[in-house]
């Protein structure tokens, strides 16, 4: 049934719907083209992309991924509070004074310089034989640019990685960033995992233990690494587009709200704040339960799409933080649902395509819902 014609829903204001179907199959679409013998860490950041950490767990945990990839110390201290046995491995360089916390919980930190190095390494000391050695993830910089070590210093830095490997430290895994393999040229990409390939392949002291991973969504999908081990899937599990026609995401997130006031005004009525629009004839508004505090992009005020009774409608004005008009036609009555994100019978307003009308991506769109929406698994 058409979602603006469902006679009951759980929620009478604005929500998420989480399709915890679809996280599953795109996670076994990474799983499938990577390889049986590839090892998924899941990237779960950001409340699981804003979607809900909890929700997405449970369309990922029984897949069996090796691990769980997160950017913040207290986003991995929430999946220690949630129950989850597997590696969790923290992506951003932390603060010096969070380390001792972080290795503290048994989690993973990713480190980027030697100063770093050394303050994880004062950590483990002096080293002793009934403490298992701290492990830890080498991130390196192939042109990402943001952290990691340079890949062309390698000779200075990666001697000293190695001793700290004999000094109470572990090596666990070392992998870099793609800064572009969505892009339908893939040129800089293969650059960046053949460079990453050739330092895993010419560095001393790199067990088949040691995860070696550079693959992100796009690269789990579109390239091949001849070293690595694992892939890194985040947005595509959660519906995001990463480039390929080949593997087009089933779509997950469905953004929905209630009409809470129509109303017919004249022609010359103005709307919103600063008055941006003037209705041009008679015209029907629907004021809909949701705004810029849920995480609605106030740029799509007058330029982005809704979608009611099963037909899209402009959305007007400025959008307010607690509320949004579109105009609409006389089927539309309050309490129905207007989708903002999602499909409602033949329609659909995708993910790419809102995230365009908002000139930015899909991923600031999800992760920018704000905790007023509930998330609703369906």
């Amino acid at each position: 049934m058409s979602p603006a014609h469902r006679p009951t829903h759980p929620r009478d204001r604005a929500w998420v719907e989480v399709d915890l179907a679809a996280i599953r199959r795109n996670l076994d679409r990474v799983r499938e083209v990577a390889g049986a013998q590839v090892k998924l860490v899941t990237m779960v950041k950001a409340d699981g992309y804003g979607l809900g950490v909890r929700r997405v767990l449970e369309a990922i945990r029984p897949a069996g991924p090796f691990g769980y990839g997160v950017a913040t110390l207290d986003e991995g201290l929430e999946l220690l509070r949630l129950g989850l046995p597997e590696p969790i491995m923290v992506y951003t360089p932390l603060p010096h004074g969070s380390l001792a916390r972080c290795v503290g919980a048994g989690l993973i930190p990713a480190v980027s310089d030697l100063d770093t190095l050394a303050a994880l390494g004062r950590l483990a000391a002096p080293p002793s034989a009934s403490r298992d050695a701290i492990p830890f993830q080498i991130e390196v910089d192939t042109g990402m640019g943001r952290a990691g070590f340079h890949l062309g210093e390698a000779a200075t830095w990666w001697p000293e990685v190695m001793r700290a490997t004999r000094a109470g430290l572990r090596l666990f895994g070392i992998f870099t960033h793609l800064h572009s393999a969505d892009h339908p040229e893939l040129g800089s990409a293969r650059a960046q995992v053949s460079s990453f390939d050739r330092l895993v392949r010419d560095a001393a002291g790199i067990g088949p233990d040691v995860l070696v991973h550079c693959a992100n969504s796009a690269g789990s999908l579109r390239l091949v690494s001849r070293t690595a081990n694992a892939v890194r899937p985040g947005i595509y599990l959660y519906g995001g587009d990463i480039g390929d026609p080949a593997n087009p995401p089933r779509p997950v997130a469905a953004v929905r709200a209630r009409v809470v006031l129509v109303r017919e005004v004249p022609p010359g009525a103005t709307l919103g704040y600063g008055a941006t629009y003037a209705a041009r004839a008679t015209e029907r508004w629907a004021a809909v339960g949701i705004g810029y505090g849920d995480g609605l992009p106030r740029v799509l005020g007058n330029r982005g799409w809704a979608i009611a009774g099963g037909s899209r409608v402009p959305i007007l004005g400025r959008i307010s933080m607690d509320t949004t008009v579109v105009r609409v036609s006389g089927d539309v009555s309050v309490g129905d649902i207007v989708t903002f994100v999602g499909r409602d019978g033949e329609a659909e307003l995708s993910l790419e395509e809102v995230a365009e009308s908002a000139r930015t991506i899909g991923y600031e769109i999800l992760t920018g819902l704000s905790s007023r929406l509930p998330r609703v698994r369906i």
